[in-house]
């Protein structure tokens, strides 16, 4: 527990390191695009167009009144993977990227995480700000559900952070490891529920979701804008099995963390 709470307290006492980071790193990217900012709604939108497109209209043929109902499922679904996903995959690869810059400026290598984070996030606000719109002006869920986005933004936060002390390590130690990230995030899109219903599939995908911490994620993100359903996402046991797992990769991750950290130049 103690190596846990060393993590964090790092990430406190950077705070304001970690967000002017975040903000300069943000600004940097979009400096020599003409759309700046505004491709952080625009890729998303074209993403659901494409899906909407494949698995609304595809594969599902002509809902009919469904239509409206399976886009609000797909993007309240699909809004928040793309931001898990380009968050655990800037962040698996952030130490290695900017190792030097950890170097000259002294800084615990792990706040490269929280700034990983905290950008992907940031582009996360602006695609939620549309469903929060949607949801609200249809009075989709009562008012105070909207606060169990601040949940998603914490459970989310542990998540990828401990996910990624464990990956950002291994990308340097064994070159491989990014390729089968991409094959491993791949197939954690088909089995989370995001362009289908957890409740009509088999009992097999059943049992996959209910381990799939990423679904928990998904689960709370679309139960804040669009279900509604009782005070909080899941019950006692989803709530059990997600920290559990939570915590104990943030444990597992902050010991290969914390032994390699001062020899990962060897590695490069």
């Amino acid at each position: 527990m103690k190596i846990i709470i060393e993590l964090l307290e790092e990430q406190i006492n950077n705070l304001n390191l970690i967000w002017k980071l975040s903000r300069y790193n943000l600004k940097s990217e979009y400096s020599n695009h003409y759309l700046g900012a505004f491709w952080n709604i625009l890729q998303p939108l074209m993403q659901v167009v494409i899906y909407y497109i494949v698995f609304g209209m595809g594969l599902r043929g002509n809902a009919h009144n469904g239509d409206m109902n399976y886009l609000l499922h797909l993007i309240t679904g699909l809004f928040p993977w793309i931001f898990i996903s380009q968050a655990i995959n800037a962040g698996s690869n952030t130490i290695h990227a900017q190792l030097g810059l950890v170097t000259k400026m002294k800084f615990p290598s792990s706040v490269l995480l929280s700034i990983s984070y905290v950008i992907n996030f940031i582009n996360l606000v602006f695609t939620t700000l549309i469903i929060f719109l949607i949801s609200y002006f249809n009075h989709f869920v009562s008012f105070g559900h909207y606060f169990e986005f601040l949940y998603f933004i914490f459970a989310s936060y542990m998540l990828i952070f401990a996910f990624n002390l464990i990956m950002s390590t291994l990308v340097i130690l064994i070159r491989d490891t990014k390729q089968m990230l991409q094959n491993v995030l791949r197939m954690c899109f088909f089995v989370t529920p995001i362009f289908w219903d957890a409740n009509t599939v088999s009992p097999v995908l059943k049992v996959i979701t209910m381990l799939n911490p990423f679904a928990y994620l998904i689960g709370i993100y679309r139960n804040a804008f669009i279900e509604g359903e009782g005070m909080l996402y899941g019950n006692i046991t989803d709530h059990l099995y997600f920290w559990t797992f939570t915590l104990l990769l943030l444990y597992i991750g902050g010991h290969i963390h914390y032994r390699f950290k001062n020899r990962l130049v060897d590695y490069l």
